[in-house]
């Protein structure tokens, strides 16, 4: 009674789905980590020469779509949801520079994003989820009852991702993940397919300088407001 979908949309490292989980936690609702399936795409592009000079073969790729096998697992020592390609645990690699660099192309091939967009929507067919991406508040859940639309700074998300890599103990260029957070800002609000742009019902959540725990109240607060109105 009273479940809703609770769409989060928003810009690169800006903390979405770091939100949707903490979220869905607390609403025992179902989480979904949207990019991770984009990124494991890109993963699957990467190993298997579907990227050559840093141009995506697109032929090749969409060829080999349905060889590409994308699901989630709970991992029982932390409890959180991590993603798998073809039954391997991807869940750190697709994290890495080298998927960022390509994911926003390989989000913008059509085929791709149809077959992903799909999958997502069997999710939220029982209502009850958290999902978080580029596209999900327009295109995969346009009637969600609560849209988020998430950003910060460049150079604030920047240093959270820098962060967050050299804390799992990459070696990392600050000045890289810079550019790479303004390029991926400009091709995902650019793209031809599925642009990232704020729904008209979303509200939007400048995190810049807020604490997590901030946020998740805040956001509480808004979906707590429409589940009682759901239940009416």
């Amino acid at each position: 009674m009273g479940k809703i979908i609770i769409a989060i949309d928003g810009h690169s490292s800006c903390g979405k789905s770091t939100m949707a989980k903490m979220l869905a936690k607390e609403l025992g609702y179902l989480y979904l980590d949207s990019g991770a399936m984009y990124r494991a795409v890109t993963l699957y592009a990467l190993r298997n020469n579907l990227i050559d000079k840093g141009k995506l073969i697109y032929d090749k790729l969409i060829e080999q779509l349905p060889k590409i096998k994308i699901g989630f697992n709970k991992n029982l020592k932390t409890g959180k949801s991590e993603t798998y390609l073809n039954e391997e645990n991807v869940e750190d690699e697709i994290r890495q520079l080298p998927v960022s660099n390509f994911v926003s192309s390989i989000a913008t091939v059509a085929e791709v994003r149809k077959r992903m967009v799909k999958q997502q929507q069997l999710f939220g067919k029982d209502k009850g989820i958290v999902m978080d991406g580029r596209d999900i508040s327009t295109i995969v859940f346009p009637d969600a009852e609560l849209k988020i639309f998430m950003t910060a700074l460049p150079e604030i998300r920047a240093q959270r991702r820098f962060d967050e890599l050299k804390k799992k103990g990459s070696s990392v260029n600050f000045e890289e993940i810079l550019k790479n957070v303004k390029d991926r800002d400009k091709q995902d609000t650019n793209r031809k397919i599925s642009p990232l742009k704020i729904a008209p019902e979303a509200i939007i959540l400048d995190n810049s300088y807020l604490t997590r725990q901030e946020q998740l109240t805040w956001v509480l607060e808004k979906a707590n407001k429409i589940i009682k109105e759901n239940e009416c």
